[in-house]
């Protein structure tokens, strides 16, 4: 499997991706998370120009998944009820993971690059995608509590912390990674332009 940017010239492919995950939710009891044509091909193209998207492909080069991957403060992550984070370090967060059901383990690949990216890693998703719940407690996320995203409705948190006996901060420098903090203004500047709708996995 290998992880990749996303390119414009992929934009089709990856909201094929997403047409096919909105119809597995409605499927399988989640109706209400990805509604009115979320996510929209302006959202994703935008993601693509700001390097947050990402795609897998297979051993063919075909296409098969796809999500979302940002370092630094998710406004919507500021404030969290009925629990809390397990820390306040620098964190990366995963949005609008999606496969196209050709192939099994998408999801997993998908955490696996995250966690060599980033020792801590938050991620939300909806009360009703069961699936989603289930793969986080699997891959060690711990529920934190609930999240409310810019319209209004709620998410469910999770946190993992992938060394938490590792006390040495990793530095990209060397070939290890880092989660770094990007500046309050650029970060938040970036989810009001790019995440309108700060959405959930």
């Amino acid at each position: 499997m290998n992880i990749r940017q996303t390119r414009q010239e992929d934009l089709a492919e990856v909201m094929a991706i997403y047409d096919y995950a909105r119809r597995f939710m409605q499927e399988h009891g989640n109706g209400n998370q990805w509604i009115n044509g979320y996510p929209s091909e302006e959202l994703i193209s935008n993601e693509i120009k700001a390097s947050h998207s990402f795609v897998c492909e297979n051993e063919q080069g075909e296409l098969v998944g796809t999500f979302c991957y940002i370092e630094g403060i998710d406004p919507t992550y500021l404030n969290i009820y009925e629990g809390e984070w397990l820390n306040d370090e620098p964190y990366a967060v995963i949005h609008r993971m999606a496969s196209n059901g050709k192939q099994k383990g998408i999801s997993t690949e998908c955490l696996k690059w995250a966690f060599a990216h980033c020792d801590n890693i938050r991620i939300d998703t909806h009360r009703d995608n069961i699936v989603m719940q289930n793969l986080l407690k699997k891959h060690g996320f711990k529920q934190c509590g609930i999240i409310y995203i810019a319209n209004g409705t709620e998410r469910i948190a999770f946190h993992k912390i992938v060394n938490p006996t590792n006390k040495e901060a990793p530095s990209r420098l060397g070939g290890r990674f880092f989660c770094a903090y990007v500046s309050t203004v650029i970060a938040v500047g970036l989810h009001a332009e790019i995440l309108p709708q700060h959405r959930a996995v």
